[in-house]
């Protein structure tokens, strides 16, 4: 038999690593094609024009543009790639 009592474990002191979520690429800058835009849990964030959507909901550029963030129905914030040729034209 023990002549100690066992010490118990202590069941706090862990924590999971970060997970690195958020906007990658900010409004008016530039995004490459197959660029991540936005990492996210959800659809906090929803895809508009020139974007694709992952099945862990991250938001991606599928065309060379500026990135593009705007208000839609309901609330909701659409993220959007205006490619170069349509902003060159709407720029003339």
């Amino acid at each position: 038999m023990a002549h100690k009592k066992g010490e118990g474990s202590v069941k706090n002191g862990r924590d999971s690593h970060s997970k690195r979520l958020g906007v990658k690429i900010f409004g008016g800058q530039v995004a490459v094609a197959g660029n991540i835009i936005i990492r996210q849990r959800g659809t906090v964030y929803h895809a508009g024009s020139n974007v694709g959507i992952g099945k862990d909901f991250t938001i991606y550029a599928l065309t060379d543009g500026l990135v593009e963030f705007r208000k839609g129905q309901k609330d909701r914030t659409y993220v959007s790639v205006k490619s170069f040729d349509t902003t060159a034209q709407a720029e003339a």
